[in-house]
Formats: structure tokens, C-alpha cells, sequence
């Protein structure tokens, strides 16, 4: 791959990035202004339901905030880092997603009350029978899926026989 194309996958990713941040912010936004008053049916058992979440993932460890959020940084960090070395556009994607995800989730624990590093994540996507959550955690799920079935496909094509080819 020439380094123009290698170059032209990586912004490719960073608008990725990019776009999911901005959605995600935009939507929580939407949900603080106007989920306040209470929750918002949908369809069938999903409703909006504005929530926060000073913990990590559905809610455990509430009282390590500035430790995830510290954590948080460095996991987009290298993340971010790492992108320039990945073989695939599946990876650069899957990264620039990720990237995005956690970077929404970390811009509110940076920037939204209780203050600095302390901050709750927006929450307000409620199935009823499973945590509630929002865009960013979406897009984290589905980066790492992304990452795990390029990993599982480059492991399919990955020659037999320790990498030593029958044709000698």
C-alpha cells in the first residue's frame, strides 16, 4: 500500500472518530434538554430515559470516576497511536470507532458536573431489560466487535503448518 493510500485511510478514520464524537455530544445534549422532565416512549420496551453514570460500564465502581477517566485517556492515547500501524482499513476503522466512542464518554467526564475528571456520563438509550446507555457506548461495541473479527479473519488466512509453505 502506498503511503498516500495508507494516509487517506488513516483521515478516514479520524473523521470517523470525529463524527461519532460530535453525534454522540449532540445527542446527549439533546437528552439533558429534554429528557429532564422524564422519560420518552418509543417503540415497544424502548423508551429515552435520561440517566448519569459517574462509574464504568453499567455502573460499577461509581466512586472510581477520575481513576476511569485517567484510565479513559490513556486507552484513547494509545489507541489513537496505534492506528498508524494497523495492516487493514477494517482495523483503522474499527479503531477510529472506538476512538470516538470513548473519547464521548471521556469528554463528559472531563467536562460535566460534578467538574473536572468527576464528571457523569450521559445515558438515556433504555430497553427496559438492559442497562441504559448512549451513542459513544454503541460505537465502542461495535469497534471492538469490528476489532475481534478482523483478529478471528486474519487468523483464518494465517498459513498453516507454523507459517512454512508445502511448495518447497
Amino acid at each position: 500500500m502506498t503511503l498516500k493510500a495508507q494516509r487517506s485511510e488513516q483521515l478516514i478514520s479520524w473523521a470517523l472518530a470525529a463524527l461519532i464524537i460530535a453525534f454522540d455530544q449532540i445527542t446527549k445534549q439533546l437528552a439533558v434538554s429534554r429528557l429532564a422532565d422524564g422519560a420518552v416512549d418509543i417503540a415497544w420496551t424502548l423508551k429515552f430515559r435520561l440517566t448519569f453514570n459517574s462509574g464504568m460500564a453499567f455502573g460499577a465502581g461509581s466512586s472510581f470516576g477520575p481513576i476511569i477517566a485517567i484510565g479513559a485517556f490513556v486507552v484513547v492515547m494509545f489507541l489513537a497511536k496505534s492506528l498508524s500501524r494497523q495492516p487493514r482499513l477494517i482495523n483503522r476503522l474499527a479503531i477510529g470507532v472506538l476512538v470516538g466512542g470513548a473519547s464521548g464518554n471521556l469528554l463528559d467526564r472531563l467536562f460535566r458536573s460534578p467538574g473536572f475528571l468527576r464528571g457523569s456520563v450521559v445515558d438515556f438509550i433504555d430497553f427496559g431489560w438492559f442497562p441504559v446507555f448512549n451513542v459513544a457506548d454503541i460505537a465502542i461495541n461495535v469497534g471492538a466487535a469490528l476489532l475481534v473479527l478482523s483478529v478471528l479473519s486474519d487468523g483464518r488466512r494465517a498459513p498453516k503448518n507454523g507459517g512454512v509453505s508445502d511448495a518447497g
